[in-house]
């Protein structure tokens, strides 16, 4: 392709509307994200607002505002019965914590770590010292699960509280007029184009409505599949219920995280089982089931399941995927690895819109 200077400005005018689109985004990042979420929402619940608006009661069919209401109302309903299971378990756990003698609980391992020492040693080729792995972990644990730690965190509630509403009755204000007139979302981002692109940017919005629903239900379906199976093998071995579901739901929440998620839940689950050891066990046993547990099932959910919901889902190779996830990270932590799919599909399908003629663009979005 013969680059122009008309070709080079248009490139240049389209790289600049990019960066300030970015810049907007990023400075205005909390109502950015109210609004995706909104429309993620409205996305999952178009079809049940389409099917109640069509009833018919008394020959009159139902207002598409009530219909929209009562989806929003049943978003509600589901949040809560899940706050209402989880809640209560994780003020039970930080009580548990805030009472829990980590001397006791490994002294109960201290035999496996006294053996961990000793490979340590001969692996490392270390004199004898008097290091103890076991003092060494108590100390570590100390140092963040204290009453000095827990008291702050209880102390920040109030502002976590305060921000959770806001947010909520944002998200929910949003997504009630997002349900309720059908197009809104399109419009408002349509509006920030020339009438020139309409059909253009009304492709790419079809384009990554179709990807990102297709990406949230998969992750919907993961995150519930990990719960299940989590909860019902640790039961399995003995655990019980409540504390088997505590585990499940945080792995099956980070499982959301792609790969340092469940590193993370990991450590949590694994924590946990050392506060809260299975009835008629040691700690030992119990933090070699849950290991056990979390390898053989995130094996088979990293094998199985992400292969189809991170590439299959938004149609990119698993590699260019992998290296987005790496980048974002790197740029924004755990924040970027959560938005890093979404915002990386986002990003092709307009790219593809706008900027085809270019041979990477091209490369990048031919599956899509």
């Amino acid at each position: 392709m013969t680059v122009t200077p008309q070709t080079l400005l248009r490139f240049l005018a389209g790289a600049a509307l990019t960066a300030a689109i970015l810049f907007v985004g990023w400075y205005f990042s909390t109502i950015v994200i109210y609004i995706l979420v909104s429309a993620v929402l409205a996305v999952i619940g178009s079809s049940l607002v389409n099917r109640l608006s069509h009833i018919g009661i008394g020959g009159r069919r139902v207002p598409r505002w009530l219909a929209a209401l009562l989806t929003l109302i049943l978003f509600w309903a589901v949040f809560l019965a899940f706050c209402s299971l989880f809640v209560p378990l994780v003020f039970n756990k930080l009580y548990q914590l805030s009472t829990l003698d980590l001397g006791a609980a490994l002294r109960s391992v201290e035999e496996p770590m006294r053996r961990a020492q000793e490979f340590l040693h001969a692996l490392f080729s270390a004199t004898e010292t008097h290091f103890s792995l076991t003092e060494a972990v108590t100390r570590a644990l100390g140092e963040v699960v204290n009453m000095e730690s827990l008291n702050t965190l209880f102390s920040s509630i109030a502002g976590i509280t305060f921000s959770s509403v806001v947010a909520a009755f944002s998200i929910s204000f949003i997504t009630f007029f997002f349900l309720k007139d059908e197009g809104l979302f399109y419009t408002m981002v349509t509006a920030f184009f020339p009438a020139k692109y309409l059909d253009n940017v009304t492709r790419a919005l079809d384009s990554v409505t179709l990807l990102l629903s297709r990406y949230f239900v998969g992750i919907l379906v993961e995150s519930t599949l990990m719960t299940v199976a989590v909860s019902l093998v640790l039961m399995a071995f003995g655990m019980a219920a409540a504390d088997a579901f505590f585990i499940g739901t945080v792995m099956g929440v980070m499982n959301v995280v792609p790969y340092a998620g469940p590193l993370i839940g990991g450590v949590i689950s694994v924590f946990l089982g050392v506060v809260s050891p299975i009835a008629g066990a040691g700690v030992g046993h119990t933090v070699f089931v849950i290991v056990g547990t979390l390898l053989v099932l995130k094996g088979v959910d990293d094998f199985v399941l992400q292969p189809s919901l991170y590439s299959e889902r938004v149609k990119a190779h698993p590699l260019e995927i992998f290296l987005v996830i790496l980048i974002a990270g790197s740029l924004a932590g755990i924040v970027g690895m959560l938005l890093a799919i979404p915002s990386y599909t986002v990003l092709r399908v307009f790219a593809k819109e706008f900027f085809s003629q270019y041979r990477l663009v091209r490369r990048l979005t031919d599956k899509i």
